[in-house]
């Protein structure tokens, strides 16, 4: 099976979805439109005239005649092919009949010269019906009419298999080196609809294009901008209530659903708060009345194992040693309780990471224990000390217990921040458990025996520590194998104090 990552799927954010489903919907309904309004009036290719094709067209077939009109029949076919070079399309002449005069486009298809030869005689359009004969007076022909009975022409078509383009342009043409005045039809033909700029121009309608992005972005933008910002303050918001700050409030001022959302959240950040708080309340409170019948029960047990008889002995030392495990339960549950109702009113200051670390040792180790300590001397966090002490302190108590083998402590300062890191030679934690060791009373073993870990408050603990000296707390496993847990923590800007 291969390690190889997975690839990153990219994330658009929201205002570009909506952009671009505004884009989309736009493309759509031209593209609907424009069917719709072909299936009405049956437009062809001629449209093109009615914009700036038709003047750039004219404006060089008058050219062409004009040279035409002054240069010996001979030298015409060089005269196309200049132009035809110079404006990258193919240019022919023909006259009325679609015969061929001079010019590379001696080959018309059918339908191109159809539309020559059967354009619709003078007061006749095409498509329509002839026109009515005026009365009471006969029709009066002109002189042009008697000698040219089909009107100008102007066209655009396609033609399929090669595709091409054709543009067809009439003109007259009076030059006495070839005769009488005759008229002739300019064609010119493109591969493309483009046809160098002289049919089709993009550049007015990729301007047109950009136009209407950067004036839909512009007026789109403020509406989006206030959608993601809130949409952004929730996401931030929502983050910082799954990690367990209840009292952030969004306080948006919105009147819409979004505002609705916000009032929601903040009204369920405040139930949970008072929730949270009051079961933590609950278990200082029941910790704290705890103690003195612990206390004195552990007095009668100690009283009462001195004056039994050695057959009584083993069941008092076990009552004992029960009693001694609830009071570390409820000695453990007291330093969640202060951890926990502290975080906003522990008061931080420079201290030397070395301090809190052999603290911590002093604290915990044992004859069996295998520390090995690498702290520089001269790096200092703002923390609590005896917060940070009793953080290190379980973090060793939980590594000795859990994990045989070496200990080791270490810390650095990385960036902005210094991180502290406590690291095993045990058989780690599954994957899965990882975001959920430092919960409290949450265990991978779900006993809750001494012989497999005790209560799961260690590390719940050791969070609670952490945070309230506006730090954070992570862990990952070590390969092979082993636990690593970091404690990310600011660095002190003064000179730092003992523990």
């Amino acid at each position: 099976m291969s390690d190889a990552p997975s690839p990153r799927r990219v994330r658009l954010p929201l205002y570009g979805k909506i952009l671009v489903w505004f884009f989309l919907n736009l493309v759509i309904v031209a593209a609907v439109f424009a069917l719709l309004f072909n299936a009405q009036f049956n437009f062809n290719l001629d449209w093109f005239f009615f914009t700036g094709a038709r003047d750039r067209m004219e404006a060089v077939r008058d050219l062409i005649v004009g040279e035409l009109d002054t240069t010996a029949p001979d030298q015409w076919p060089g005269v196309l092919k200049r132009y035809s070079v110079a404006h990258r399309v193919r240019f022919g002449l023909f006259d009325d009949d679609a015969n061929p005069l001079v010019g590379d486009t001696a080959d018309l298809p059918e339908e191109v010269r159809q539309r020559i030869v059967e354009r619709p005689p003078w007061g006749q359009s095409s498509g329509a019906r002839p026109a009515p004969t005026p009365e009471p007076a006969a029709p009066r022909f002109t002189e042009q009419r008697r000698r040219w009975p089909r009107p100008p022409l102007r066209a655009l078509m396609r033609t399929a298999d090669p595709a091409q383009y054709w543009v067809l342009t009439s003109a007259r043409l009076d030059n006495v080196l070839a005769g009488d005045p005759m008229r002739v039809v300019l064609v010119a033909r493109s591969p493309s609809l483009s046809a160098g700029g002289l049919i089709f121009n993009p550049n007015p309608w990729l301007g047109l294009v950009a136009g209407v992005f950067i004036f839909s972005v512009l007026f789109w933008l403020p509406l989006l901008r206030g959608i993601t910002r809130t949409i952004g303050r929730m996401m931030h918001a929502t983050r910082q209530i799954a990690e367990g700050r209840f009292d952030v409030r969004l306080n948006l001022r919105r009147r819409d659903e979004l505002g609705g959302l916000a009032e929601s959240i903040d009204q369920m950040a405040a139930r949970l708060d008072g929730l949270v708080t009051g079961q933590k309340r609950f278990l200082g409170d029941i910790a704290h009345e705890l103690c003195s019948p612990l206390v004195r029960l552990q007095m009668a047990l100690g009283i009462l194992e001195q004056n039994a008889i050695p057959e009584q002995k083993p069941f008092v030392r076990s009552a004992s040693e029960k009693a001694a495990q609830i009071a570390a339960l409820v000695g453990e549950l007291l330093s969640f309780s202060k951890a926990e109702f502290g975080a906003s009113s522990v008061p931080l200051e420079p201290i030397r990471v070395a301090a809190a670390v052999d603290e911590a040792v002093r604290r915990e180790t044992t004859e069996a224990a295998d520390l090995r300590v690498t702290v520089p001397e001269d790096l200092t966090v703002s923390a609590n000390p005896e917060l940070l002490t009793r953080a290190l302190a379980n973090l060793l108590r939980n590594a000795i217990q859990h994990a045989p083998g070496p200990i080791t402590i270490g810390a650095e300062q990385r960036g902005g921040e210094v991180t502290v890191i406590v690291a095993d030679s045990g058989p780690g934690v599954p994957e899965a458990d990882l975001p959920r060791i430092f919960d409290a009373f949450y265990r991978v073993d779900p006993s809750r025996t001494r012989a497999t870990g005790g209560t799961g408050l260690g590390l719940a603990i050791v969070k609670s520590c952490v945070e309230s000296c506006a730090g954070t707390v992570t862990a990952r496993n070590r390969q092979p194998r082993g636990l690593e847990i970091q404690l990310h923590l600011r660095p002190a800007p003064e000179t730092p104090k003992g523990v």
